[in-house]
C-alpha cells in the first residue's frame, strides 16, 4: 500500500493593502516569508514538489521562503523550482467590491475604510458565490472552484507519498477546506477571514482524497515578540 503525503497550503505573506499596487509583498510580508522558510529549514521540513500562484504576492513568497531555507540549510539547500497554476490564484478582490459598492466606501477613512472594504467584500462573496451578481473579468464562483479542485485532484493522483507545498492566498485555500469539510459555500467565507499571512493548512494525501490534518497554523511566529508579524491582508 502506497504511504500517504502532505499538501501544505501556504497563504501568501502580507500585500501591500492601501498601496497602489496591492500584489507586492510588504516588508512586514517579507520578513514573514523568510521566517516560514528559515523555520521549515530548521525543522528539517522538505517539499518533493512545490506549487505557487502567478500572483506576483505568491512569488515574492516563495522567493522569500527559499531565502529562508537557504539561511538555515546553507550549502546543503537545492533551490526548487515551483509549478505556476493560476488556478491557485485569488479571486479578484476589487472587481468583486465594485461589483456591489456603495459612496460609504469612498467617503470613509483610515481604520473605517478598512473596515468598510471588508464588510463589502463578505457581501459581495455571498453574491456571487451564490450567482447573484457578476464581476467584471471573473469567472462564476462554480468555475472558480472547479478548477481548483482538479489542481487539487492532479495532486493527489500524482503526488501520493509526497510532501507538496502550495503557495495561494486565504480564497483558494478556504474554499478547499470548505470542500473537504463538505461545508457550506459560505462557511469558506468565514474561514478565509481567519487565515493569517503565511500560514499553514495541512491535508493527508490519501487513496480517497484530502483530509484536513491543520488549520491555520503558525509555528514561525509562536513568539512574544513577533505581534506585529500576525497579519490578515
Amino acid at each position: 500500500m502506497a504511504s500517504m503525503g502532505t499538501l501544505t497550503l501556504i497563504r501568501h505573506g502580507q500585500a501591500s493593502f492601501g498601496a497602489a499596487d496591492y500584489d507586492q509583498l510588504s516588508e512586514i510580508g517579507q520578513e514573514q516569508s523568510r521566517r516560514l522558510g528559515a523555520y521549515l529549514g530548521h525543522k528539517n521540513v522538505h517539499a518533493d514538489v512545490v506549487y505557487r500562484g502567478s500572483l506576483k504576492r505568491h512569488a515574492q513568497t516563495w522567493m522569500g521562503m527559499q531565502e529562508g531555507l537557504a539561511l538555515t540549510l546553507g550549502a546543503s539547500y537545492q533551490a526548487a523550482v515551483a509549478t505556476v497554476n493560476p488556478a491557485l490564484d485569488e479571486y479578484d478582490g476589487e472587481a468583486l467590491i465594485n461589483a456591489v459598492k456603495t459612496d460609504a466606501l469612498e467617503h470613509s477613512k483610515g481604520a473605517e475604510a478598512y473596515k468598510q472594504h471588508f464588510r463589502l467584500l463578505r457581501d459581495a462573496l455571498g453574491l456571487w458565490m451564490h450567482g447573484q451578481i457578476s464581476p467584471e473579468g471573473m469567472p462564476t464562483y462554480a468555475l472558480f472552484k472547479s478548477q481548483l479542485l482538479d489542481v487539487m485532484q492532479h495532486i493527489c493522483d500524482t503526488h501520493q507519498g509526497q510532501n507538496v507545498w502550495v503557495v495561494s492566498s486565504g480564497g483558494p485555500i478556504s474554499t478547499v477546506v470548505g470542500h473537504v469539510l463538505r461545508a457550506p459555500p459560505e462557511s469558506s467565507i468565514e474561514l478565509n477571514y481567519q487565515i493569517n499571512n503565511t500560514a499553514l493548512t495541512r491535508f493527508k494525501i490519501t487513496s480517497k482524497g484530502l483530509r484536513l490534518a491543520g488549520f491555520n497554523s503558525l509555528p514561525h511566529l509562536d513568539n512574544a515578540d513577533d505581534g506585529r508579524l500576525l497579519t490578515f491582508a
